[in-house]
């Protein structure tokens, strides 16, 4: 319990925190990216394909005749292949974690923290968010694509699939926010 609040404590920020960004102003920003992506790339913005290539790699480190063996990721190691880690995507997933650091410094919002509601734990909150990323990260390779590759670019083709996927995405949004919000009050 003691370590708990250690992670809880407000810390003060680095600097003086700037306000967020407006959200159109974002959505405007995404889309000049998703289009310069398009522009110099010939294709659209993903996180989840850089992701996995990651992750196939490291495991590849530890269980290499596994990952190997493996339908799925196996071709990614097969003689003549590209390097697993020189896919566009990997580069893409970089970037934007080094993007978004960059923004939380300065902006001055870089703390170091849980954030969770009162009833649950942070040993609970650590668990649900490793849970919740095990179940997207699974179902978006399942789908083929994450929410940025669907809704983004699949959205921005008018792809009906990815149409529909944006909104089954909001509705279950909403019905999920319905359902937890007591937990953040």
């Amino acid at each position: 319990m003691e370590n708990e609040l250690e992670f809880t404590k407000v810390v003060p920020p680095l600097r003086e925190e700037k306000p967020y960004w407006s959200p159109y102003a974002a959505g405007f920003g995404i889309g000049i990216t998703l289009l310069l992506a398009y522009w110099f790339l010939g294709t659209g913005l993903g996180a989840s394909g850089g992701l996995a290539r990651i992750g196939a790699w490291v495991w590849h480190g530890v269980l290499p005749r596994h990952v190997e063996g493996s339908a799925y990721f196996g071709e990614w190691f097969q003689k003549g292949s590209p390097p697993v880690l020189g896919y566009y995507l990997v580069f893409m997933a970089l970037g934007i974690f080094a993007g978004g650091a960059l923004s939380a410094l300065g902006s001055g919002r870089i703390t170091p923290m849980v954030e969770k509601g009162e009833k649950v734990s942070v040993r609970g909150r650590l668990w649900f968010a490793l849970a919740g990323g095990l179940l997207v990260g699974f179902a978006s390779r399942l789908a083929r694509g994450c929410t940025s590759g669907q809704g983004l670019t699949g959205g921005a083709l008018l792809f009906t699939g990815s149409i529909v996927f944006l909104v089954c995405m909001f509705v279950g949004g909403f019905v999920v926010a319905v359902l937890v919000r007591r937990e953040w009050s």
